[in-house]
């Protein structure tokens, strides 16, 4: 397909404004498994383990409707919706997939951002193929990736990161979303506070609870009045609700931390038990580490109980963690210290943080499947 380019901006856009696409994959991993498997088109699918002890990954939009959704337990799963599939997950398939997508995104621009396997920035101010225009950027690449995955893709189209991220869940799945400098004012002052992006439950309670509820509530608010109101977050609020989020798409998106977890296919109650996986966990996140040679000097410990309490304990070193002997014996020490106060475990997992550097964004070590 050829390009004919206008030299003309959009009338809503004012120069040198960016513009950003955010690219968000349908159901990445249960669609993958419907595509490859004609039997689970159509029907409520979750991936992530069996009936009995797993951790949903991901949920078809024919299992979102009864309520299931990403991190939920498979028992509950099941209960909202009894016909629900099962499918363990095929991490290795998910990346090809989403290499595949990537290269999609290359082709248009090199200011891409992943955060995860199956969503991203783009900032396609000046793309390197393609019209001028954000919008049919947008639409190009979302037909693109159908005909090479045979995958759907949804997107928003805004002049920051924020406005895009929002919108390109607006008209989910296989929609997009515009929003253009001058839509934001109207956009914003609706948006719901618990419906923006870094804001938790949390923090949106007790915004609403002070009487702040949409965006409009924010808005007669200074930067300096929301930096004495609500601290760090506060200066964060402001650029939001006034869209002045100006944070650059970013190709080498820092990474915080690396870290694995696995859920047991039955609850562990031994010392001796714990250790061993706990092995298994740091040498998956040292030989990450070692690779890229990049260490860290936090170490996490997640224990999650058989009622779901999640626990985590940490400890911080003065210098990076360069041992494989030194991540486990640190390991082995916060299950030590925490063991009677969770004797039982149905999940472990083990992160490391306050790292060095890292230059690859978007990476999942491991995904909260089911052990084998």
């Amino acid at each position: 397909m050829k390009w004919k380019r206008k030299a003309k901006l959009h009338p809503t856009s004012a120069p040198n404004e960016r513009k950003i696409i955010h690219i968000d994959m349908d159901a990445f991993f249960a669609s993958v498994e419907q595509r490859d498997d004609p039997e689970l088109r159509g029907k409520p699918v979750a991936v992530g383990g069996s009936k009995v002890r797993g951790v949903v990954a991901a949920a078809s939009y024919e299992a979102r409707v009864f309520g299931v959704r990403s991190a939920m337990p498979s028992v509950t799963a099941i209960r909202l919706c009894p016909h629900l599939l099962f499918v363990r997950g095929n991490f290795e398939k998910y990346r090809v997939v989403s290499e595949q997508i990537r290269e999609i995104f290359l082709s248009y621009t090199d200011l891409v951002e992943p955060l995860s396997l199956d969503e991203a920035y783009l900032d396609v101010t000046e793309p390197k193929r393609g019209p001028a225009s954000a919008t049919l950027i947008a639409k190009a690449i979302r037909r693109e990736i159908q005909e090479k995955t045979q995958l759907t893709a949804s997107a928003g189209v805004s002049f920051n990161k924020f406005l895009a991220k929002i919108a390109s869940d607006i008209n989910k799945p296989n929609g997009i979303k515009v929003i253009t400098r001058d839509e934001a004012p109207a956009f914003l002052s609706a948006l719901p506070v618990k419906d923006f992006h870094g804001v938790g439950k949390v923090t949106a309670t007790r915004l609403e609870k002070m009487g702040f509820r949409t965006g409009a509530d924010l808005m007669p608010l200074t930067e300096l009045e929301m930096a004495l109101r609500f601290g760090k977050m506060g200066r964060r609020l402001y650029s939001i609700v006034n869209a002045k989020d100006d944070r650059p798409v970013n190709p080498t998106r820092n990474r915080k931390s690396v870290g694995a977890e696995r859920t047991f296919n039955e609850d562990i109650d031994t010392r001796h038990a714990m250790r061993m996986k706990l092995a298994l966990l740091a040498d998956k996140v040292f030989s990450y580490l070692k690779e890229k040679n990049n260490y860290g000097r936090t170490v996490t410990l997640k224990m999650k109980s058989p009622e779901f309490v999640i626990h985590t304990r940490s400890r911080s070193f003065a210098g990076e963690i360069r041992s494989l002997a030194t991540l486990r014996n640190t390991a082995y020490d916060l299950l030590d210290e925490n063991i009677e106060e969770v004797p039982v475990v149905r999940l472990l997992g083990l992160s490391v943080s306050n790292l060095e550097r890292e230059g690859v964004g978007g990476v999942q070590l491991l995904l909260p499947f089911e052990e084998e």
